[in-house]
């Protein structure tokens, strides 16, 4: 397959997605001896790897997001399964962040190359994701239709299945990963694997499963230690009765069988009327900064804190629908593109709404204290993450997936890079400690490996003690770079703010007197 743009569209005229040089390497062999998942037990794929997986996922979103929130889990149907859908911007992390705050293990789905990469592969085979072909692959020749057929309708009948017997889903009806600021056209998929779903259960004597749509909001989608928060939407009630016999019965019987046609379109529609609302839903992201700038001059003028991520969201959309003057827009549209091009947003806006925020003691004062440990953890920082700090960067940086997929590399290399170079760093470590432990004895007067006595079992207890204090040297270090790298992003908008005050201090001012 030709990867890159080449203009291939679609049966509806549409441009077809560009491919990455990773989407072009289609191993069908492969791909057809995927591991399936089970539905017997509390996880699809291996209990071990998935725990270990998430623990992992955990600790790295952690540190990949300043601040993280999640709402409207209540309204998730704790007894029976759910397809969670929401709009597709920002790779990897799109799923992720659905993994970790859905209370249920899910059956996953995903890019047929997601199974086949070298590292992410193994991965992705333990939790038995299943591969999906997409039309980007199909319509430039990756494999016959005959075998996407075949391999999408063996995939989503797995996943169907999963979802009736209770697990979770998550599938982007865009079908891809993009930049726009508002949904594009709306594949099927989901909606048919949430019926096929529907009829399994219906055949088996289940609840029919829930839809869910998913608003997720990242500040700046592409940037490390950016704002998150994950908004459940209500659910959306299947057409469950209108589902013919025939399906019920093959579906239940364990083969696949599309949906009705008017059923999936239904639904497809239905979910995007309940998707939009929780995107921005702008024609461009220049929309979207003005109405944050309004937004904050209005809580400045108001004298009250300044707007949280997720009350930023939410004044925005407001905004969609309650617009302020064609005059007021104007100049808050000349402050937000501005504010952009310097990588500032409405947050910088000083308190009396005449500028921007200028040196403060206090903060000055919280990011050098987060300096100190940043600083002493350096070289163990170094050490134990460099190079995946690195590597994230260089090729989150040169990827040919776009901007959309950025932040994946940095999560990939920061929990898989580290998941397998710090057990063999903490390894080396514990192994030099032993060989030099009289040296370390007699320069610094501690015994490391004999601290708990000197029968083979107290030394073999203390290099199993050294080694995991190193693991959670490691961790530590990174909890420092990334409060570190966010005293250091601190001082850095100041210094920008200093920089373009200047150029929007009098519409500032011209915006608060019109606010007023």
């Amino acid at each position: 397959m030709k990867e890159g743009f080449d203009g291939a569209r679609d049966e509806h005229g549409e441009l077809l997605p560009v491919l990455s040089k990773s989407a072009t390497k289609m191993k069908y062999d492969k791909l057809v001896n995927a591991p399936l998942p089970t539905f017997d037990k509390n996880y699809p794929g291996s209990p071990f790897f998935t725990e270990l997986g998430y623990f992992m996922l955990r600790r790295t979103v952690n540190c990949q997001f300043r601040t993280f929130e999640t709402t409207g889990q209540e309204k998730i149907p704790a007894d029976r399964g759910s397809m969670c859908s929401a709009w597709h911007t920002n790779g990897l992390m799109d799923p992720v962040s659905i993994f970790l705050t859905h209370p249920k293990k899910f059956v996953v789905g995903g890019r047929h190359d997601l199974v086949t990469r070298p590292i992410l592969g193994f991965w992705a085979r333990k939790f038995a994701v299943q591969p999906v072909v997409r039309k980007a692959e199909l319509l430039r020749g990756g494999c016959s239709e005959e075998e996407a057929n075949y391999l999408n309708g063996r995939s989503l009948l797995n996943l169907a299945t999963g979802i009736s017997h209770g697990f979770g889903c998550a599938l982007f009806p865009e079908g891809t990963s993009h930049s726009e600021s508002h949904l594009i056209r709306l594949k099927t998929g989901p909606f048919r694997t949430v019926l096929a779903a529907a009829a399994h259960a219906k055949a088996n004597g289940g609840k029919p499963p829930a839809l869910i749509p998913i608003g997720l909001h990242f500040r700046t989608r592409h940037l490390f230690r950016t704002d998150c928060w994950i908004e459940y939407g209500d659910p959306i009630e299947l057409p469950h009765e209108e589902l013919p016999d025939e399906l019920i019965a093959k579906v239940g019987a364990g083969d696949w069988m599309e949906p009705p046609a008017d059923l999936v379109t239904g639904l497809r529609d239905k979910l995007k009327e309940n998707l939009e609302p929780l995107t921005p839903n702008r024609e461009t992201y220049s929309e979207v900064n003005r109405d944050s700038v309004i937004a904050h001059a209005q809580r400045r003028i108001q004298n009250k804190p300044r707007l949280t991520w997720r009350e930023e969201v939410l004044e925005v959309r407001r905004l969609r629908s309650e617009p302020a003057s064609p005059e007021i827009q104007e100049i808050a549209t000349r402050i937000g593109d501005k504010l952009a091009e310097e990588n500032l947003d409405g947050r910088d806006i000083n308190s009396n709404c005449s500028g921007l925020r200028g040196f403060s003691l206090s903060g000055s004062i919280l990011n050098l204290l987060k300096l100190v440990p940043f600083i002493l953890f350096m070289p163990i920082l170094i050490l134990c993450m460099g190079w995946q700090i690195a590597m994230g960067r260089i090729l989150g940086d040169k990827t040919d997936e776009g901007l959309d997929a950025r932040t994946s590399y940095h999560m990939l290399f920061g929990m898989f890079g580290s998941m397998l170079w710090w057990p063999i760093l903490a390894t080396i470590i514990t192994l030099l400690t032993i060989v030099f432990n009289s040296e370390i004895d007699s320069e610094f007067g501690y015994d490391l490996i004999g601290i708990y006595g000197v029968a083979i079992w107290q030394e073999i207890f203390a290099g199993v003690s050294v080694w995991v204090f190193s693991i959670l040297l490691f961790w530590l270090s990174g909890v420092s770079f990334a409060n570190g790298w966010d005293a250091v992003s601190d001082f850095a908008k100041w210094n920008r703010r200093m920089k373009t005050n200047s150029s929007v201090r009098s519409d500032i001012a011209k915006l608060r007197d019109l606010l007023n």
